[in-house]
C-alpha cells in the first residue's frame, strides 16, 4: 500500500500537535514514526489508521495504483500496541478461530502457533497470559494477517530478549505487499527500517 500524507497538521485544544506534514510511504518498505515521549506519534498512527482525524490536510491510500477510500482503509490494515485488546475470555484456540472469522491469516493456524512459539499453550485462556505473552500475540497476529499495511507502535512492549529476538527475525523478513510502520523511540525496533519519520521535524512549522 502507498499512503501519501499531504499538509497534514493536528492540533488538541490549542496545542499543535504536528504541522505541515508531508511525507509518502511506499508499497514494500519498511518505515519508522520515532520522537520524544508524548510528541504525537501514537496519534499520528491512528490517523493513518482511520481512527483519529486530522485536523486539516489530506492521505490518499492506493493498492496497485488504485485508490482505496479511507473508509475502508480498515479492511486492509492490521494493527498492535500495548493498549490494544484482545478477547481475553477465550482460549488461545477459540480466540484464533474468532480472529479469522474476520480476517484470514497468511498461514494456517496451526503455523501460527509454531511461529509465535505458542505450543502447548491452546486450551490456556488468553486473560491468564503474561503480559509479553499477549504483546507476542497481538504482533503475531498483525504481522501474520493478510493485508496491505502493518501498524505496530512499541512492538517489544514488555518483552524480554528471547521475544524481542523473536520480533526482529520475524519483522526483518521480506514482505513486498505490504507496507510495514512502527512507532519507537527505541533503535532496536526500528533500526532496519528503510526511512525514518522523525515527527519532531514538524512541530511549529
Amino acid at each position: 500500500m502507498d499512503i501519501q500524507l499531504a499538509s497534514l497538521n493536528k492540533k488538541f485544544a490549542r496545542d499543535w500537535i504536528f504541522n505541515n506534514l508531508d511525507f509518502k510511504f511506499n508499497q514494500g518498505k519498511k518505515y519508522a514514526i520515532t520522537g520524544n515521549n508524548g510528541s504525537g506519534k501514537t496519534t499520528l498512527l491512528r490517523i493513518i489508521a482511520g481512527i483519529d482525524h486530522p485536523s486539516s490536510g489530506n492521505i490518499t491510500y492506493s493498492v496497485n495504483g488504485k485508490n482505496v477510500s479511507g473508509d475502508h482503509i480498515y479492511k486492509l490494515l492490521s494493527y498492535a500496541g500495548p493498549y490494544t485488546e484482545l478477547v481475553e475470555e477465550f482460549s488461545l484456540s477459540e480466540l484464533l478461530d474468532f480472529y479469522l472469522k474476520f480476517k484470514p491469516l497468511e498461514i494456517g493456524k496451526n503455523e501460527f502457533i509454531t511461529k509465535t512459539g505458542f505450543q502447548g499453550f491452546e486450551d490456556k485462556i488468553v486473560k491468564n497470559f503474561s503480559s509479553g505473552m499477549k504483546q507476542k500475540l497481538k504482533l503475531g497476529l498483525a504481522i501474520f494477517t493478510q493485508n496491505n499495511l502493518v501498524l505496530l507502535d512499541e512492538p517489544t512492549s514488555n518483552f524480554d530478549q528471547i521475544n524481542t529476538n523473536w520480533y526482529l527475525d520475524i519483522i526483518k523478513k521480506n514482505y513486498p505487499e505490504k507496507t510495514i510502520i512502527i512507532c519507537s523511540n527505541q533503535k532496536i525496533e526500528y533500526d532496519f527500517c528503510d526511512q525514518v519519520l522523525n515527527i519532531m521535524d514538524f512541530k511549529n512549522r
